[in-house]
């Protein structure tokens, strides 16, 4: 029967944390019920660990205050805050909340008032999704759960089915629009029918939503493994339309003859490569949004060279400096939606950059250095991954062919310093201070030779052991000193290639 109270129907073998479990004891011993609600519920029947625990009570929140003195009550909402005392992160504060029932939500975000109700089943009523909205009594001799919309059913069936009318919770908060989209990419469930269907009807609400919080709900689902195929789904329930439009208009858009995918496919499988990889969020924007850029430059080239069809068509699209537009409409993007002003700098960067060439015939040592000065080292290694994630995005095979690998190698010696005399701990201008050398031939020789020296033994290289040194070496016959540095210089070419070979080993390339 609808809000029967069952027996805890999970499989897991999962244990409730002791915080948690002491908590609820101590509510229930001031004559108080006390249930595990929300997301940590969800998690927990399916065997995934929570990151944060909530716990739903009839005490009103100044009788919480007086159980747990240790807690915080700065909001509208009946949410205390406890302190466990555990050093766990998620486990630190647990959120005890009053049972309450929310009115009207004029402003498609926040409830017009709160209202404080009596009961487990009002307070469940007001959720967002069938899946959050299970409590579970931990403190009975017999863990019972309170499941009146058949969450535990649509878990099974894999299904995100709103509480209720869909619309009335859609319309309380917009935002739930994109959280069912999120938790159908990270669990790998459909959205229930009616539900999406609302999401369709009433996608245009979300432009009331604070930039911030949508932005924070993308950020969730950049950070799933099912990143690629949310974004799909934003863009079928028209969500992506009112989030990030300049990614919905590659949508359907035929690229060239060098691409198997649209503009739109393209920019998600990209994606799909950096999440398996499992690149950092700023990584993810980047290879998501890396040929937005696309669309506004897109011409049709016409080829003298190209095959006629039947239909006569010949040439082939190009997308000139989309790389440049691509880097602008990032900017408006992700200032739109707040993100750090660093992040959109890196990202920014990264998509301008990403058609850098890489051919070994084309790409010299200067060449490699212009780019690491135009890139920047901390962001040179970003650079090649967003590469990976678009070559993956093509739909082709590999993600580092030799010619990539090639311009690794070439940036890794690039970035060491080469085996030379400024590595020394003292310079030609210490050795004329300290021991009176002059400028001139000798002074080659010596700094060759204490290279070499240190080369040997890295122990060496202090002012103090060089300084005594180079006084024994000023001591010694020209001619001779002369075919020590040769030998010296040598010893030094030699060390400068096993480095470069193992660079090249590294990559493949040698």
């Amino acid at each position: 029967m609808k809000g029967e109270r069952k027996l805890w129907e999970s499989e897991t073998s999962m244990e409730l944390p002791q915080e948690v479990k002491e908590l609820a004891k101590a509510l229930k011993e001031a004559g108080f019920s006390a249930y595990l609600v929300g997301g940590c519920v969800r998690d927990f029947l399916m065997g995934e660990n929570p990151k944060d625990w909530d716990i739903a009570t009839s005490a009103k929140p100044k009788d919480i205050q007086e159980i747990f003195p240790e807690s915080v009550y700065e909001n509208e909402f009946g949410t205390v805050l406890v302190k466990t005392g555990s050093e766990e992160e998620g486990l630190d504060i647990v959120e005890v909340t009053t049972f309450r029932k929310e009115n009207s939500y004029s402003d498609h975000r926040h409830p017009d008032a709160v209202e404080f109700t009596d009961t487990i089943e009002e307070d469940l009523s007001r959720r967002d999704f069938t899946m959050n909205a299970i409590a579970l009594d931990i403190v009975s001799d017999e863990q019972i759960i309170i499941d009146p919309y058949g969450g535990q059913a649509d878990i099974r069936a894999g299904i995100i089915k709103a509480v209720g009318s869909p619309e009335d919770r859609f319309g309380e908060d917009s935002l739930r629009m994109m959280r069912a989209v999120r938790f159908a990419a990270r669990f790998g469930f459909d959205i229930e029918a009616k539900t999406k269907k609302a999401i369709q009807k009433q996608a245009e609400t979300l432009a009331e939503i604070a930039p911030e919080r949508i932005r924070d709900e993308l950020i969730k689902l950049l950070m799933t493994d099912g990143a690629g195929g949310g974004i799909r789904l934003m863009s079928e329930v028209g969500l992506l339309e009112q989030v990030i439009p300049e990614l919905q208009e590659g949508v359907g858009m035929e690229q060239n003859k060098h691409h198997i995918y649209t503009v739109f496919e393209h920019n998600v499988r990209a994606l799909e490569y950096a999440v398996e990889k499992g690149f950092p969020l700023h990584l993810r924007i980047s290879s998501l949004l890396h040929d937005i850029g696309k669309v506004g430059t897109r011409e049709w080239k016409d080829d003298p060279r190209g095959d006629r069809t039947k239909k006569g068509k010949k040439g082939d699209w190009t997308f000139y400096q989309h790389q440049y537009l691509g880097e602008k409409i990032v900017k408006e993007v992700m200032n739109r939606l707040k993100f750090p002003k660093e992040m959109i700098k890196k990202v920014a960067l990264l998509v301008r950059e990403h058609m850098f060439v890489y051919d070994p015939e084309v790409v010299t040592e200067k060449g490699v250095r212009r780019l690491l000065r135009r890139v920047g080292v901390e962001n040179i290694d970003d650079l090649v991954k967003l590469r990976e994630a678009d070559r993956i995005g093509s739909g082709v095979p590999k993600a580092q062919p030799y010619r990539l690998r090639d311009l690794q190698a070439k940036i890794e010696m690039a970035k060491k310093e080469p085996v030379g005399v400024k590595q020394l701990k003292i310079d030609g201008k210490v050795l004329m201070n300290e021991v009176g050398m002059k400028p001139g031939p000798q002074m080659g020789y010596v700094l060759a030779i204490l290279l070499e020296e240190v080369l040997d033994s890295p122990e060496l290289n202090t002012e103090e052991a060089l300084l005594k040194r180079a006084r024994e070496l000023m001591e010694m016959d020209e001619n001779k000193l002369k075919k020590m540095a040769d030998k010296a210089k040598e010893m030094a070419r030699e060390a400068q290639d096993r480095l470069d070979d193992a660079i090249k080993e590294k990559y493949f390339v040698k």
